[in-house]
């Protein structure tokens, strides 16, 4: 597992005083917990377990970390070097509370004083950018301390603006940690694919995935039959049946994978009336991932992919309703330059996810395609290729199989982090029956 090096946090910490500068912005305050860590993670290499957290960044010093009782060690030991604060009102319901300060005391004595500006980092940007989306308690003590000749202001967009948040421009260390993450995960589902049987519970299934323990970015999404529909729910009991429904997600920091579809050997097992379900569905699902895949470059405009999706899969039968295409990183989603008419370029160092899921809502189901890639441009690929080798090895077998073996050409700057790049077997139970690009579709 590559790891992040101390520096490149520090760096992080500069580019955001950066930002902050520019923007006119005194202090930083960045909110995090369990569920929403990764930008907390992202600067200093902590992420809060069972409490909240709070980073408090000015325009000089060290960061400030507020925690409550219990992740006062883990931030401690973080790779960035942080003041900590004890501030017992993160800790969890009916813990010791007789130990800190106020959180007003606290943040005074960083620096967020009257007249002061400061940017709220949460975790989402609302449409209109300034609604703030972190609790009250913190956001009310921020407006009492700056008072009305203050502000605080949504700053969110610095960590996740789709076009250029720090977030969403990886370094080469960062793009070397998500393609091992993806080579994990895309291995895991390759093994459920490659080993389900009926007659195994879907827990036993899920076993297939042989989870190492690295932190989950959602949690394993396994299910067959009537509940695969709902997509999101994890395994059962239930035995897994011949012609049932079936759908797998594995996410971990930096990657996930998916694949859907229906545990058959060919058209017989498959429920009355859908014999033509590779036709009607499967194939052209495939052949728009693959002009997906091959419009993929830096300088792409987010809305060309959106509309190669619309073009190919705009039919209500298909059922696409999310954005075809998002980008990645400690969290599963981060935000998204795809949309409809979306001027955004992609821009070397962005990890993506392709992520275009038909939801028929008939007796269809569906058929789907998630896996991971980042964009590089000559100068970053040459990097990566110098620090990185066996990265960069694998990197290059996945596009030579793509090419080769699915007749899916790629551009120089697309590189595949999933070791099962765009491939889909319509029948589960036939592993090696793969959809291919024959040159006429």
């Amino acid at each position: 597992m590559p790891v992040i090096p101390r520096q490149v946090y520090e760096n992080r910490i500069e580019r955001l005083r950066r930002r902050m500068s520019e923007r006119g912005l005194d202090r930083v305050v960045v909110y995090s917990d369990r569920e929403h860590s990764a930008n907390i993670s992202y600067l200093t290499g902590f992420d809060p377990r069972f409490e909240e957290a709070i980073l408090v960044v000015g325009p000089h010093d060290e960061p400030a970390i507020l925690v409550g009782n219990e992740c006062w060690g883990m931030a401690g030991a973080a790779p960035l070097e942080m003041r900590r604060h004890l501030l017992q009102e993160l800790s969890l319901p009916g813990q010791p509370r007789d130990r800190s300060r106020s959180q007003s005391e606290i943040l005074a004595d960083e620096g967020i004083a009257p007249g002061r500006r400061v940017g709220v980092v949460g975790w989402k940007i609302f449409g209109d950018g300034t609604s703030i989306d972190v609790p009250h308690f913190i956001v009310d003590a921020l407006q009492r301390i700056t008072g009305p000749d203050g502000s605080v202001e949504s700053a969110t967009d610095i960590l996740i603006g789709a076009a250029d948040g720090l977030r969403v421009i990886n370094e080469i260390d960062q793009l070397a940690y998500h393609e091992w993450a993806a080579s994990h995960t895309s291995s895991a589902v390759r093994r459920v694919v490659a080993g389900i049987q009926p007659g195994m519970t879907e827990r036993e299934a899920v076993r297939l995935l042989e989870w190492n323990g690295t932190p989950l970015s959602c949690h394993l999404m396994l299910t067959a039959g009537p509940r695969a529909s709902l997509g999101l729910l994890s395994p059962g009991d239930r035995p897994i049946e011949r012609g049932d429904r079936f759908t797998v997600a594995y996410g971990i920091w930096g990657a996930l994978n998916c694949r859907a579809g229906f545990v058959a050997e060919g058209p017989e097992d498959l429920p009355a009336l859908i014999g033509d379900y590779v036709e009607r569905l499967v194939r052209p699902y495939f052949e728009a991932v693959a002009e997906w895949y091959g419009a993929l470059h830096v300088g792409q405009k987010g809305g060309v992919l959106q509309e190669i999706v619309d073009r190919r899969l705009g039919d209500p039968f298909f059922g696409i309703f999310l954005n075809p295409g998002h980008q990645i990183h400690l969290d599963e989603w981060v935000n998204t330059p795809v949309g409809p008419g979306s001027e955004i370029e992609l821009a070397s160092g962005m990890a993506m996810q392709v992520d275009i899921i038909p939801a028929t809502g008939t007796d269809y189901f569906t058929t789907n395609i998630e896996d991971g890639i980042a964009l590089a441009d000559e100068a970053l690929r040459e990097e990566l290729a110098d620090r990185y080798p066996q990265t960069w090895n694998r990197i290059n077998a996945r596009r030579e199989f793509m090419k080769g073996s699915l007749g899916i050409d790629l551009h120089a700057d697309v590189l595949p982090f999933s070791n099962i790049p765009a491939y889909l077997p319509p029948f589960l139970l036939r592993p090696d029956h793969v959809m291919v690009m024959t040159g006429q579709g």
